[in-house]
């Protein structure tokens, strides 16, 4: 990151999160609040923190991924915090998320893990509902925005690891679990300090994308927005809303509604959205609007000049050109 004055370039230096004093609490709740930290298309929904397991082990948080599967998400503060533990990172994790594995049904998770998770958060039930209810209302919906079929949940666990950076055996571990068919993530949270004010920058460096991607046939002359277009995206690599700008399917002006909400925003040619001459991201607004604190973008966000889900637009515009 570099700070630009007139013509000169001048780099601000990245800070931890124990200089700023905050400890691992501190940085599972930002993550809890602002799960687009660490996922590609912003579809995870938190059901749990410091949540106890048979063995007395506690996790961080548990979410659900646009798969259904289970997610099990470990935060270490700093790359101090890793080397020091007497069990490496990657292996505590399995070690929790294979306690997850025996989850085979929502309302198994509903009661054991979601409802404890609700009633410390009070503020996020709605039209009267009971705590189940809400829990069991919240579930579907998320089924519902990203199509997964109740009879899919928890066919595997994904794992998640963040710290602010990764020690060479951890990073070691993870890529060779994943070239075995483990689901395993590490993000990079940076923070930056900057005018009193605090910056984190999320990097995924786990696991790769296929550098086959990053190759251009020298037969093949399209453009790379054209290369970019040809992709083949799943669930798990949906493209976002900058990719949406530059195949067209939407644009800078078009205006946007927060589903069931009164709220509308400009759509920028940043990705971010001018809410009352104030720029936002997607999410930041649609949270706002809602009082939630896990929303489903794309589908949340109603494209009012074709009145179709930002998700529904993506997912047409994908098969068309399949």
């Amino acid at each position: 990151m570099f700070h630009i004055q007139g013509k000169t370039a001048k780099p601000i230096e990245a800070t931890t999160f124990s200089e700023l004093n905050m400890d691992e609490k501190d940085v599972e709740e930002i993550i809890k609040e602002n799960s687009a930290l660490i996922t590609e298309d912003d579809s995870l929904l938190i059901v749990g923190q410091q949540v106890r397991n048979a063995s007395n082990a506690i996790s961080d948080l548990i979410g659900i991924n646009q798969n259904g599967d289970i997610v099990l998400i470990e935060i270490k503060r700093d790359m101090k915090d890793i080397t020091t533990r007497r069990e490496a990172f990657e292996f505590q994790a399995i070690r929790y998320a294979a306690s997850l594995a025996k989850l085979k049904d929502i309302d198994e998770l509903i009661h054991q893990i979601y409802v404890p998770y609700l009633e410390k958060s009070t503020n996020k039930l709605t039209d009267g509902l009971t705590i189940i209810e809400q829990a069991r209302r919240n579930i579907l919906n998320f089924f519902r925005d990203n199509e997964i079929a109740q009879e899919d949940f928890n066919e595997k666990q994904q794992i998640i690891l963040v710290a602010s950076d990764f020690d060479d055996q951890t990073k070691s571990a993870v890529a060779w679990l994943n070239q075995n068919g483990v689901d395993m993530h590490c993000y990079k949270l940076i923070p930056y300090k900057i005018n009193e004010e605090l910056y984190i920058a999320s990097e995924r460096i786990l696991p790769l994308d296929d550098y086959e991607d990053y190759f251009i046939d020298p037969s093949n002359r399209s453009t790379g927005s054209q290369l970019r277009q040809k992709r083949t995206y799943t669930r798990r690599n949906l493209p976002r809303i900058d990719v949406m700008l530059e195949w067209g399917v939407v644009k800078a002006g078009d205006l946007l509604k927060a589903k069931n909400h009164d709220s509308t925003a400009t759509l920028l040619s940043t990705g971010n959205v001018d809410v009352d001459g104030e720029e936002k991201s997607l999410q930041q607004w649609l949270k706002e609007v809602t009082g939630w604190s896990s929303v489903q973008t794309y589908a949340m966000a109603i494209h009012v000049e074709t009145n179709k889900e930002l998700s529904e637009l993506r997912r047409e515009y994908m098969e068309a050109n399949e």
